[in-house]
């Protein structure tokens, strides 16, 4: 457990989601008090929290941290391998194993698993750690002067901090910035994000191979302008089923649709030449969701002027849609964000903490997000020279018996990888306090040491002049 905070305070958390779970959990594990305000109902949440996430190593560690390891095995596979394909034929390009040694030295597991699934994890955490969740709860406003909370139905909520974890159209966000900034960048792509029944797969002879591989795998598709994820998950026996698909097409929507609504022809529609198996698992898929694919420009400030309001997660540092590390980032802020506040002794430390956690936090998330954009750049890459090399490449190390990501960059990789999934989120937050932190409190104390002492001598000089 981590250490307690010697002043606890209150925090509201907008947003429910996996960041604002993740914060609470994070912050009652160090004492503070939590009140977590989700707009949606229950039943809407189990309806959005659709289809499966993947989790890195530099994510399942911080949860497994959180002794959180056996209610995620209970839900997840844990992945070993992925196998690229070619989107418009399925042609096999080749695979990439991860290995043993890369996994353990950056102490985590890559976990497959429902959203939904994840996310009740969270909550039954929260909840069992001391937080309020208040589901079917709009917030209305918010003013780091206060600061408070006003709700919908009329009440105010007063708190020492509010957090913004409420996704890319944060209510926080906006009352921070002056604008929504997601809704103000253009989209390049579109996201579905939806379900395969496994027993509906292995009844197929194309599909039944997905389930044979030795190890459990993830399969990505490149295409022109097109991609695809496909992954079994654990817990319900489904396959999950990611696609990236070209906007704007004649006589189809581009609007975001969440909970059901959206119609599995369309989504057919728009997926262009691709090889049958790809086809057969759209025919045979749940009903998507679909969120239109934005790259935001970095936001310039996390907290407002009072130094009482902060964001993190989509909020803060907005991946695209479908990212690995979409989770990943919010967990890793909520870890160092409650591990600066686990230093907080006084009231007048916490617009430090707040300028201090988007400090640490904004060059990781910046370079998380440009490798996330390049990714699926990469995926997704245009026909022509670029990616015939790309597949000539990867073609070629398949050949000599190599990883697709590896050959002659192994060393370079593993460099990469170390940084990425190495990463420990508590362990910036008290390198921060060990380097920053003390001696802004030492500092701090010896003005105000200085200032009772020259109180003093001014004293003794008005008792002599008596």
């Amino acid at each position: 457990m981590s250490g307690k905070a010697e002043l606890t305070i209150n925090f509201i958390v907008v947003g429910g989601g996996i960041a604002g779970l993740a914060c609470a959990i994070a912050l009652r594990r160090v004492g503070h008090h939590v009140i977590v305000l989700e707009q949606y109902s229950d039943a809407d949440v189990l309806k959005m929290s659709h289809g499966g996430i993947r989790l890195p190593p530099n994510v399942s560690k911080v949860l497994f941290h959180w002794g959180l390891e056996h209610e995620l095995r209970k839900l997840s596979i844990t992945s070993s391998a992925m196998e690229v394909e070619i989107y418009e034929t399925g042609e096999f390009i080749g695979t990439h194993r991860w290995e043993e040694e890369v996994l353990r030295v950056t102490g985590g597991d890559f976990l497959f698993l429902h959203h939904v699934g994840l996310r009740q994890v969270l909550y039954n955490a929260a909840i069992a750690a001391g937080a309020e969740v208040r589901t079917g709860t709009t917030v209305t406003s918010v003013s780091g002067e206060g600061p408070r909370v006003t709700l919908a139905s009329g009440e105010t909520l007063l708190a020492d901090v509010i957090v913004g974890a409420d996704g890319c159209s944060s209510v926080v966000q906006q009352a921070i910035v002056g604008r929504n900034v997601s809704a103000a960048a253009p989209y390049q792509s579109l996201f579905y994000n939806t379900t395969v029944p496994g027993a509906l797969m292995r009844a197929d002879p194309q599909l039944a191979p997905f389930f044979k591989e030795p190890v459990e795998t993830m399969f990505v598709w490149l295409g022109n302008n097109r991609s695809a994820v496909a992954f079994r998950m654990g817990g319900k026996d489904e396959f999950a089923l990611h696609l990236w698909v070209p906007p704007r097409q004649k006589g189809l929507s581009d609007d975001d649709c969440w909970g059901g609504g959206l119609d599995l022809k369309e989504m057919r529609r728009q997926l262009g030449e691709c090889e049958p198996r790809l086809l057969k698992m759209t025919k045979l898929a749940a009903t998507p969701a679909r969120v239109q694919v934005k790259m935001v420009p970095p936001i310039e400030d996390w907290v407002d002027e009072h130094g009482r309001m902060v964001i993190m997660g989509e909020a803060a540092h907005p991946l695209p849609a479908g990212s690995l590390q979409g989770g990943a980032m919010a967990v890793e802020d909520a870890a160092v964000f409650a591990r600066l506040f686990s230093h907080l002794r006084d009231k007048d430390q916490i617009s430090t903490f707040l300028h201090a956690f988007q400090d640490l936090r904004e060059d990781r998330c910046a370079s998380v997000v440009h490798t996330e954009q390049c990714n699926l750049y990469f995926q997704m890459m245009p026909a022509g020279p670029q990616q015939e090399q790309r597949d000539q490449d990867m073609r070629a190390k398949t050949a000599q018996g190599e990883s697709v990501f590896g050959g002659g960059e192994a060393s370079e990789q593993w460099e990469q990888l170390k940084e990425l999934w190495g990463y420990d989120a508590e362990d910036e937050a008290d390198d921060w306090w060990v380097k920053w932190g003390l001696l802004r409190e030492r500092a701090k104390q010896r003005s105000l040491d200085m200032e009772a002492e020259m109180n003093t001598t001014r004293l003794s000089c008005l008792h002599l002049r008596a």
